[in-house]
């Protein structure tokens, strides 16, 4: 079936084209176009993620290196710097938000199971800060002489995909991503201590979701009684009672857990607070443990995307970049699971970036390779034991 087509070209072919054309029908993302259409757009910076380009030019010098084959690629027949560059600056960025998010569903259906230790949806909700030059990006004030933006992201540990991502100015504080958050019964959600905010965390009990949150320093809790634990697991103590002081009483009135717990590899105490009655001590604190898996996904997309230095300027051309980082992370991950290839998404990505313009069939070429002479970074291989 995939005689003679490019390996970009079959890679594609995992990426609902329907659905994205019916964004584009909805934003008007075609009018006035003539040859470079929203889908041309969405593969060039497909290509460019995948290539790791590290500018526009850059970019367009590798397309038009290959220009007889652009048709075949799917970039159309007009492909330019002109052309992208004028495409990201102008076309609605919400096309490319709302067809990652499709392609979010997706990846998470498709690498759906049930191999994690607690049942139920897990969540780590953090955010990373891009550093931007306040000359060039002028919208993107952060500090007097320092621009940036925000990326809040809610990270599915059981898939290993980002469930949402909001854009944020750096200036934000990282509490306010939290009301862009629509919680799920039942599920877990885990934050560092940046995001204690006792009338948001209240929220969540209200949703009948669970949080695990690692408390701050100054926490004044009244124990009302104490649970049951394992002593030689690490676990100090498991109380519950509730949070004293006449403001955070009023915000949180409610019962909350409160567990103790020395990490011997770190030599630290923590401190976890949490509304879920149910689980043991050294379940809270191994749910806080997963929080570190968003952390290596910052890392991993920085280091293997392009989500640092930019192919434009204004803040419409930086959103479609960081979405089409996105659904470039998605679309590897759906096909690797589609093709059943049993190798982490730095591996394929790998795989693909070098091979993107040969013409073996994808599963062929996956599956063939040496995956002993890949390594990934130290920082990707780092241990979910850490805090």
């Amino acid at each position: 079936m995939n005689q003679g087509k490019y390996v970009f070209a079959q890679v594609i072919e995992f990426l609902p084209q329907r659905i994205f054309d019916k964004f584009v029908k909805k934003y008007d993302g075609n009018k006035y176009v003539k040859h470079f259409t929203c889908w041309n757009q969405l593969l060039c910076m497909i290509f460019g993620q995948l290539t790791n380009r590290d500018s526009l030019r850059d970019l367009i010098v590798a397309i038009n290196a290959h220009n007889t084959k652009c048709y075949h690629l799917g970039f159309g027949k007009s492909v330019t710097l002109s052309n992208l560059s004028k495409a990201n600056q102008n076309r609605n960025y919400k096309i490319f938000e709302e067809f990652a998010y499709h392609l979010i569903a997706n990846a998470r259906k498709a690498r759906s199971n049930d191999d994690f230790e607690i049942k139920g949806q897990v969540y780590a909700f953090d955010s990373s800060t891009i550093d931007l030059c306040l000359s060039v990006f002028w919208w993107a004030k952060f500090r007097k002489n320092k621009g940036g933006i925000k990326l809040n992201t809610l990270f599915d540990i059981n898939t290993q995909i980002p469930a949402f991502i909001h854009i944020a100015p750096a200036s934000n504080h990282d509490v306010n991503a939290m009301d862009y958050l629509i919680y799920e019964i039942g599920a877990y959600y885990i934050f560092d201590r940046g995001y204690v905010d006792y009338t948001r965390l209240f929220k969540i009990n209200q949703f009948e979701a669970y949080f695990v949150v690692r408390a701050k320093s100054n926490l004044k809790f009244n124990r009302m009684y104490s649970r049951k634990y394992d002593k030689t697991s690490g676990v100090k103590s498991d109380q519950i009672g509730k949070l004293t002081g006449f403001y955070v009483s009023k915000e949180y009135p409610a019962k909350i857990r409160k567990v103790r717990f020395y990490d011997q590899k770190t030599n630290k105490t923590f401190v976890f607070l949490t509304n879920n009655m149910e689980l043991s001590a050294e379940q809270i604190a191994f749910l806080y443990k997963q929080r570190w898996q968003v952390e290596l996904f910052f890392k991993w997309i920085k280091q293997h995307l392009k989500v640092k230095s930019f192919w434009g300027t204004t803040e419409n051309a930086v959103r479609i970049q960081i979405y089409a980082a996105i659904i470039t992370y998605c679309l590897v991950a759906i096909v690797g699971k589609n093709l059943k290839i049993n190798r982490t998404t730095y591996e394929i990505l790998q795989v693909l970036g070098i091979s993107l313009l040969d013409k073996s069939p994808v599963n062929e070429l996956l599956m063939n390779v040496n995956y002993n002479d890949v390594k990934e970074p130290i920082c990707n291989q780092l241990s979910l034991s850490l805090f």
